[in-house]
């Protein structure tokens, strides 16, 4: 329902001012993870669309191929200090995951602004929720197709999220 009734430019333009607010996290992973280049693009692309781009409501770094977004987090930080990937587990409400990328996602809420800015705790998982919804509605039918497809789902799954990481954690 929410995603017939919110036009996708809105949701869209929602995706967009949650990941610019999210910029914190993303910086200080590039930098712990000796990645000083990339956090520099990283602080290009937050001051562009947050300045350019209405509060990052806008994308207008996209126009620069060098600002592409990058998904930089605690877990991937562990990984480059040497940590093993550990269980894969499947979270309730937020997906699958790793040990050390749960650890690391506990670790990511302490730098997320989202955590700082609420008066209680209530207010930020709503607005998580909220978040949460939003990024379902512009995916939606993704997860389904992929069920369909697969023989035995749960082991699709498992193997998609750890190559996955394991992409992201190389780049």
């Amino acid at each position: 329902g929410y995603g017939y009734i919110i036009p996708e430019e809105l949701r869209q333009a929602i995706r967009n001012a949650f990941y610019n607010i999210r910029f914190p996290v993303r910086f200080v992973n590039c930098l712990l993870q000796g990645k000083f280049r990339k956090s520099g693009y990283e602080f290009g692309r937050f001051f562009i669309n947050t300045t350019a781009g209405c509060l990052g409501l806008l994308n207008p770094a996209a126009n620069y191929p060098h600002l592409q977004p990058s998904k930089e987090d605690l877990g991937q930080t562990f990984a480059v200090w040497g940590f093993d990937n550990g269980a894969y587990v499947t979270l309730p409400f937020l997906g699958p995951s790793s040990l050390r990328d749960a650890l690391g996602r506990l670790g990511d809420t302490f730098l997320d602004p989202i955590w700082w800015v609420p008066v209680d705790i209530w207010t930020s998982v709503a607005i998580r929720a909220g978040e949460a919804v939003n990024e379902t509605s512009l995916r939606i039918g993704e997860y389904e197709a992929l069920k369909e497809a697969a023989l035995d789902p749960y082991v699709m799954i498992r193997n998609a999220y750890v190559q996955n990481r394991n992409k992201l954690i190389a780049e």
